[in-house]
């Protein structure tokens, strides 16, 4: 292996790839200190700003995806991706990389590409249970598929593939003995009952609505709720409510430690993407899934089923949850048994040092 070796990785788009691009990053400069890595993004996207607060470098591709059911937004894509793939190639020949990541997003399709052109051996970091498009395309040239679900084959050759999970944001998951803690910096009750309701940084719409529709039940059963909101919902939710709807209604826009949430938390409602199951298996607290209708493929309910089947969460279907979230959220809540019973079961799926084990596969590849 190269004594200084340079190393390429792209993608991004939401914060569910962005997380655990930093986490390979770092985990590469800890095993290899003098290795030099550049990301490579889409502009306009959050990891233009993410990437550099985290100490790295990154360029930017004027790429983004498919805008379903509108054929007038697609039109510029094809010229898009061209003019994304010839940028690609000549970063490639500029940096001169010995290996590149691809964790998904709509950067890492045009690079992971330019990559095979040019000879550079590359890792795909495939976060879902059901791969994407781009992914599977890109899967037959990788030297290695590091995935985080079983049946993966499927999708790729199987003697490429090995399963890591995915990299988490240790502090995150970090919860042990914070519990009155969490509970002191949210100004809750440590010994009430407590849901953590969380649709990641921008906010889940139905999320927000099945909760506000029934607040009035949760303070009834006398159940705390911490409410991320995101930051699309958050004004308008604080106008209607007001920030201090109720001393058992914690309204927030985002979560800076979200370790202290996690640990104040009985019952866990969340989306289903792939980065927070990781962060919600290696947690260990009962969890209800609303996987989110609006992304590629329907990953996220794919996700979540592959929990289901080992009895390690709960499933609410997004059109229902207005409806049953919060039924089903309090019913779980009193229901001990089944509790315990989840908590076991999703923690016998976690997979832990994700990003330790992808980061010596990357190095594998430095010739």
């Amino acid at each position: 292996m190269n004594n200084f070796p340079k190393i390429i990785i792209s993608g991004g788009g939401t914060g569910g790839h962005i997380f655990p691009a930093v986490a390979i990053a770092n985990a590469l400069k800890t095993i290899s200190p003098q290795c030099e890595i550049l990301f490579v993004g889409a502009e306009g996207r959050m990891e233009m700003e993410k990437v550099p607060a985290a100490g790295y470098k990154i360029v930017g591709l004027n790429i983004s995806g498919i805008q379903r059911g509108s054929v007038w937004k697609n039109l510029g894509l094809p010229f898009k991706v061209i003019g994304s793939v010839r940028k690609a190639m000549k970063l490639i020949s500029d940096f001169r990389p010995d290996a590149v990541v691809g964790v998904g997003g709509y950067a890492s399709g045009p690079l992971l590409y330019a990559a095979s052109l040019k000879g550079i051996p590359y890792l795909i970091q495939e976060q879902n249970s059901y791969a994407g498009v781009t992914n599977k395309l890109l899967g037959k040239k990788a030297a290695k598929i590091c995935v985080a679900f079983d049946h993966m084959e499927q999708f790729f050759p199987a003697d490429k593939i090995l399963k890591t999970g995915n990299p988490v944001r240790k502090n995150i998951v970090d919860i042990e003995g914070k519990h009155y803690a969490g509970a002191e910096l949210l100004k809750l009750d440590p010994l009430k009952k407590t849901i953590l309701v969380t649709g990641g940084s921008l906010g889940a719409g139905t999320l927000n609505k099945s909760i506000e529709k029934h607040l009035d039940e949760l303070i009834a059963e006398d159940v705390q709720v911490i409410w991320q909101t995101g930051k699309f919902y958050y004004k308008g939710i604080v106008q209607r409510l007001g920030l201090n709807y109720h001393p058992n209604v914690c309204i927030l826009e985002f979560l800076n430690k979200m370790d202290l949430a996690y640990a104040a938390a009985d019952v866990i409602v969340s989306r289903a993407g792939a980065g927070t199951i990781a962060e919600l298996c290696l947690i260990r607290k009962p969890v209800i899934l609303v996987p989110s209708p609006n992304v590629a493929e329907d990953h996220q309910t794919k996700n979540a089923l592959a929990l289901v089947k080992n009895e390690a969460a709960i499933l609410i279907n997004d059109r229902s949850a207005e409806d049953t979230l919060v039924i089903e959220a309090l019913a779980l809540l009193n229901d001990k048994a089944k509790s315990e019973k989840l908590s076991e079961n999703i923690g016998k799926m976690a997979l832990k040092d994700a990003d330790t084990i992808i980061a010596k596969e990357v190095l594998k590849l430095v010739k």
